[in-house]
């Protein structure tokens, strides 16, 4: 006895997971990660006050040029020595005192890849559970043949 599937029991997960893809990619970019901070300038500093690894908040001070003045900034990063150069990122909106920093290629890098895998990832979720709808309909449908 040949048993055909019907176009329907793969159309509706197909459609499902098409929409799902399409809704996710129309959502924004935040949606699967980060947007990689607008605003600020990359610039080099030396770092004055190092701090171990080994403290879980590890902070280090760092001396960078901003606007013509050295100033000061609290760097969320350790293992540096002491003299070490080091690319930060200063926000658009540096105030005075003491500014809160990062190192620069953590903060340009760190999402390049995340909507790209992401969507792919979610379109291969959207895939198996379009398979795995298949197969639970394919059995259901051999259950009641045998029966």
């Amino acid at each position: 006895m040949k048993h055909w599937l019907r176009w329907q029991s793969l159309a509706v997960p197909a459609f499902a997971g098409v929409l799902v893809v399409v809704v996710v990619w129309l959502a924004g970019p935040g949606i699967l990660g980060p947007m990689p901070s607008s605003g600020g300038t990359v610039v080099d500093a030396t770092v004055t006050a190092p701090a171990p690894c080994s403290d879980p908040t590890a902070k280090e001070t760092v001396q960078f040029q901003a606007g013509g003045q050295t100033r000061t900034g609290s760097l969320d990063a350790c293992g540096h020595d002491k003299n070490n150069r080091v690319r930060i990122a200063v926000p658009a909106d540096l105030g005075p005192g003491q500014a809160d920093v990062h190192l620069a290629d953590v903060v340009v890098g760190h999402t390049d890849l995340r909507r790209p895998v992401g969507l792919a990832l979610l379109a291969l979720s959207c895939l198996s559970g379009g398979a795995y709808a298949f197969l639970v309909q394919r059995g259901s449908r051999r259950a009641a043949l045998a029966g």
